[in-house]
């Protein structure tokens, strides 16, 4: 029939990869290309149907050496990542001409804040660019002269477009001359946007902004592929240390010598400390006292005999290097010896990484840590400092718990989790003139091979880091497969052949001697007694589903040990009684008949398909149009079993109650802009409100991969539109702005939940989030110009 006879891979293609393989040649070019592949960041899918909207930003920008240059260079980096070429930040970087910089290829625009003429022109600038759509000013008072602070406040008034001021400080208490000024400022934006909630609250209390105005987004931080530390100890030479740090810009006010004052009665318990000072002098200190703090703290050290216990890496480390350090490092010390300083990315670097801190009470440290994330000492109190530093050392437990503490709290300042939010920001602040696209990232198999063992994949990860105590699941390992063999016909990977192989073996093992399987297999590959307390009917349909996807995309290599497996297990698959497994089930039959057409397989096929219709029938009505009283968990798959049972029997009744069913499930599971799926904290039963929040990735995988389906029967863009919409859930088009998708390990995090992300990624979540990006792939580049695929997303997002 003309259904069977089509697959979703072009057949040429197909055929000529098998020739590759079977004769096994050009290996080693196809593990190179697959090394680009992994290696490739993201893919942008800008066409020339969409103009990338364009937002100036004025701040310090490299290679000026501040903290507010390398905050607005993470900040521009992470929107091109999040959202590709679809919107683009212009720099106008603030530089008062008192060094030679060279901005080539970083900055548009030089503007002098002291230069009077400067703040004509960029006013002249913005309002003649006929792409941008607004300004983003990072602002510290400090960066505009008293003497242009006229000049500054007539260009916000005189600029035409939507200005979104982010304050890096908010002084409390403020005499009448500053909070005067600062309001005149706030006024002239269209939005502000401050770091803490404590800023928050003193522009709105002591300034008189009102709420609605203020955005509280936080400082960004990086993500990170949490590297095991003693690796990274022996890497940088810290062996058996353990070990302290602080880094920054050097300055005075960071007042190491508290540090250094503490370690004498620490060291004395514990001598494997050592204590390190990451990064070298801040330009302006250099320039006013030459190096006269470093060789003060250098005199320091040497007068408490802390020379073998003190390490000065006194140059400036790039972004890679310091993160191994911060990784590596066991307790962080934060000593800054400034009260009113409001915001610290070294802070926000230090937590995002997992170190256990001690830190001085300013306001930041003080709202990020006081639910358990850290410790807080006296100003320039060493006695204080050594007291919590040895509490963390004591008590080993204690400070592996603050330490995942850490990483819980500031998980949602990912720099792509930032830029998501500056972008809705921004468009809020310019009336939602303009549209964007989330990049789709490139596939990264990284922490797939990580979770893959010589037995399987393991189910479990303590975020990013396998638990092989966990053991291995039927269920994962089917979906596996199904990845593994989707990548090797993709890239020729030699590795996801052997991925395959393994994958298949486990579904092998996993077959009892009456053709039945096993879900459940424990670190040392035997039988767990879990299979004895849980329903193994949708796991024994997921296998066929994964056997049936390997046979027909490989037959050559697999029909064989395939169709072994199979005939064992046919004999129970008209006594099963889950909708799912039903369904399963009938899409692995689907991909065994397309491969070796079958009157039996057909027959089979359409028995499964009518005991679907019998509860579909059962419990549809003029409200709802479902198999079951309930939609739970899986629920794309029996609408697209359906359909697969529409295409190989051309029954009319198929088709209608595919549609119908997919189409009352979209409608429950999908709003104009989003896709949320059914909760696991409780499902949507017949006439009542399922729980709000609960989300998981392999709910909206499976949807995906439906929507691929009907897309592919019927033509209809609705279908693409809505994938697009459910991919980007994993990018952060979610109820909490979240990335779930996490770029830095290849692995998706686990689920969404009301407040919070799961940050586990275990071989569930990662394997669907990889089936869906697969599925997308077709649809992107110009392979498809008849899908019009960025067409569709921009005119969705152009109404929002």
């Amino acid at each position: 029939m003309a259904f069977t006879q089509k697959t979703y891979m072009d057949e040429e293609a197909l055929a000529e990869k098998e020739k590759i393989h079977k004769e096994n040649k050009n290996t080693s070019l196809s593990e190179h290309h697959f090394q680009k592949l992994n290696q490739s960041v993201f893919i942008n899918h800008t066409t020339e149907e969409t103009q990338a909207a364009v937002v100036w930003m004025l701040s310090t920008y490299p290679p000026k050496e501040c903290g507010i240059a390398t905050f607005s260079q993470d900040l521009r980096q992470a929107v091109e990542r999040v959202h590709g070429s679809s919107i683009k930040l212009k720099i106008a970087a603030i530089d008062n001409k008192d060094g030679e910089r060279n901005y080539t290829g970083k900055a548009q625009y030089i503007f002098d804040s002291g230069d009077h003429l400067s703040y004509i022109h960029f006013a002249n600038l913005i309002n003649n660019d006929s792409q941008a759509k607004a300004l983003l000013i990072q602002h510290e008072f400090g960066l505009f002269p008293d003497e242009n602070q006229a000049d500054f406040l007539e260009m916000l008034h005189e600029i035409e477009k939507p200005i979104l001021l982010v304050m890096h400080t908010v002084i409390p208490s403020p005499s009448n001359a500053h909070r005067n000024k600062t309001t005149s400022l706030v006024n002239a934006a269209g939005g502000v946007i401050v770091m803490t909630e404590r800023s928050a609250r003193i522009l709105n209390t002591e300034y008189n902004v009102p709420i609605e105005k203020i955005e509280i987004i936080p400082h960004g931080t990086h993500l990170l592929g949490h590297s095991q530390k003693n690796i990274l100890k022996e890497k940088l030479g810290l062996k058996k240390r353990t070990v302290l740090s602080t880094f920054g810009l050097i300055s005075r006010n960071k007042n190491i010598e508290t540090s250094l004052k503490s370690l004498p009665s620490i060291i004395e318990k514990f001598p494997e400390v050592i204590f390190l000072v990451l990064g070298r002098l801040h330009p302006e200190v250099f320039k006013k006292e030459g190096d006269s703090y470093y060789r003060e703290l250098e005199g320091m050290v040497k007068k408490l005999n802390l020379t073998n216990h003190v390490k000065f890496v006194n140059r400036y480390l790039e972004l890679d290097e310091l993160m191994e350090y911060l990784q590596a490092t066991d307790i962080y010390l934060f000593t800054s010896k400034d009260p009113a300083q409001a915001v610290s990315g070294t802070f926000a670097y230090a937590l995002s990484s997992g170190c256990a801190i001690v830190s001085t009470p300013i306001p930041h440290a003080k709202e990020l840590i006081e639910n358990g994330s850290g410790l807080l000492f006296e100003f320039e109190d060493p006695k204080s400092l050594s007291i919590q530093i040895l509490r963390y050392l004591n008590e080993p437990a204690f400070r592996e718990k603050i330490s995942g503490n850490a990483l819980e709290l500031m998980a949602n300042t990912a720099w792509e989790n930032i830029a998501i939010r500056y972008v809705d920001t921004l468009k809020k602040t310019c009336n939602n003139s303009f549209c964007v696209q989330y990049n789709i990232p490139g596939i990264n198999t990284e922490h797939l091979e990580k979770l893959t063992t010589e037995k399987g994949i393991l189910q479990f990860a303590r975020y990013n880091q396998p638990e092989p105590s966990s053991g291995y699941t039927l269920d994962d390992n089917a979906r596996a497969l199904i990845v593994a063999t989707m990548i090797y016909l993709k890239t020729g990977s030699c590795k996801m052949l052997q991925f395959a192989e393994i994958y298949l073996q486990f579904i092998k093992d996993c077959q009892l001697p009456d053709g039945n399987f096993i879900n459940y297999i424990n670190e040392e590959g035997t039988a767990s007694p879990e299979n004895e307390d849980v329903n193994l009917e949708d796991s024994n349909g997921r296998a066929i589903w994964a056997l049936g996807y390997l046979n027909k995309m490989m037959p050559s290599r697999f029909t064989e040990q395939t169709n072994e497996i199979l005939i064992k297990a046919m004999p129970h698959f008209e006594l099963i009684k889950s909708p799912r497994a039903i369904a399963f089930i009938m899409k692995g039959l689907y991909y065994f008949n397309s491969c070796h057409p079958s009157s039996e397989l057909k027959r089979l096929i359409e028995n499964l398909a009518d005991k679907l219709s019998v509860l579909y029938q059962s419990t549809t009505d003029q409200e709802w149009k479902w198999f079951e009283p309930y939609l739970t968990y899986a629920n794309s798959i029996l609408p697209e079993a359906m359909l697969i049972a529409y295409e190989v029997t051309s029954k009319n009744i198929y088709g209608q109650i595919a549609r119908e069913s997919f189409d009352f499930l979209l409608s429950k599971t999908f709003t104009r802009h989003q896709i949320k799926v059914i909760p696991n904290k409780g499902w949507l039963h017949k006439g009542k409100k399922s729980a709000v929040h609960g989300e998981q990735p392999i709910d909206v995988a499976y949807t995906i991969l439906a929507l691929d389906r009907f897309y592919y029967v019927y033509k209809d863009e609705k279908y693409l539109s809505k994938l697009k919409i459910a991919f980007d859930w994993f990018l952060g088009e979610n109820h909490l702005k979240r990335i779930i998708y996490d770029p830095a390990t290849g692995g998706c995090f686990d689920g969404l939940e009301e407040n919070s992300v799961n940050l586990n990624q275990g071989a569930e979540s990662t394997v669907s989030y990889l089936l869906a990006r697969l599925t997308l792939d077709k649809y992107s580049g110009k392979e498809n110009p008849d899908l019009r695929l960025a067409k569709i997303i921009t005119e969705r997002n152009l109404f929002q």
